[in-house]
């Protein structure tokens, strides 16, 4: 196994690592900046309210984005996997 093949699986594994988080974080980052647009304007600071809708948003978003999202991984692992002969041998 050659350094070379190291990187190429670290590379691709932290790229798909980045295009599955992506959405999650992305929704979650959006919600906060509006609840605390929200909470500044209102002068309300709870810890409650800017928890709970990130929450909910991020469980809608799994939900929506949940079977992409697995499939993204399945293919990963499997592309992985598959390699496993040439890496070793």
């Amino acid at each position: 196994m050659e350094s070379q093949q190291v990187l190429t699986i670290a590379r691709d594994g932290l790229l798909t690592l980045l295009i599955v988080c992506g959405p999650i974080t992305l929704v979650v980052l959006a919600v906060g900046l509006v609840v605390s647009i929200f909470q500044a304007a209102t002068q309300i600071h709870e810890a409650t309210l800017s928890f709970v809708p990130k929450l909910l948003a991020a469980f809608a978003t799994l939900g929506l984005a949940g079977p992409w999202m697995m499939s993204t991984l399945v293919d990963y692992i499997r592309s992985v996997l598959e390699s496993i002969p040439t890496v070793v041998g």
